[in-house]
């Protein structure tokens, strides 16, 4: 994992998260998760974005699906004091593993390294670990997956998820944050968080402006 590139700790580019030429290259996501057969696509998921609020409505999400007996996957991120924390699965709701997260890297090393050497070096620590937990969501068979989006949403590594497998999307707030990375101004962090809704797919919207969740 030390060899992969760390934006958390380097800081992300300018228009990273942008739906441009600068933006992350989710085919980068995509070809790790082929080489891992493709686990996202074997789960319904619910994609959740915004500035504010997206961690607390996964959490939210995650603990009334699992009161209701279903078998939840939870990835959120920045973690706290360790990483295991970012995933979840089952009906404990605590943080994966440390046996069960070293047998999952073990499952997925070789793929992992064939990425590495295939993208000359830019597979980044995220978009590894993301792909890791949608591997153990599908080697878990969980019956719904809730997934926060770590930077925006468009060209998050996180957005690979398929209208097919996507229950819902959500955006709780919009907000002036990571400015530089979103384009620069309020309505390019709107469109780059939008990126997460799917064609004829359900989506809530939560603002300040208006209390109450609407769907379309």
């Amino acid at each position: 994992m030390e060899r992969l590139r760390n934006y958390e700790r380097s800081g992300v580019p300018r228009g990273a998260g942008t739906d441009s030429d600068d933006g992350f290259d989710l085919g980068r996501m995509r070809r790790l998760l082929r080489r891992l057969g493709d686990p996202h696509t074997h789960f319904p998921a619910v994609h959740i974005a915004g500035t504010k609020g997206k961690g607390s409505t996964a959490a939210f999400l995650s603990n009334i699906m699992r009161e209701q007996g279903y078998n939840v996957g939870c990835y959120t991120s920045p973690h706290l004091l360790t990483i295991r924390e970012r995933i979840s699965v089952g009906q404990s709701g605590g943080p994966v593993s440390a046996e069960l997260l070293r047998d999952l890297f073990g499952h997925a090393k070789e793929a992992i390294g064939q990425s590495i050497e295939s993208e000359d070096g830019a597979l980044t620590h995220f978009e590894v670990f993301t792909a890791l937990s949608y591997l153990l969501f599908s080697q878990e068979n969980v019956d719904i997956a809730i997934v926060e989006a770590g930077l925006g949403g468009a060209r998050d590594a996180t957005n690979v998820i398929q209208s097919t497998e996507l229950a819902a999307s959500v955006i709780t707030t919009v907000g002036k944050e990571h400015l530089a990375a979103l384009g620069g101004s309020l309505q390019s962090i709107a469109v780059a968080k939008s990126g997460i809704i799917k064609q004829e797919r359900p989506v809530m919207l939560f603002s300040h402006l208006w209390p109450f969740p609407c769907s379309s």
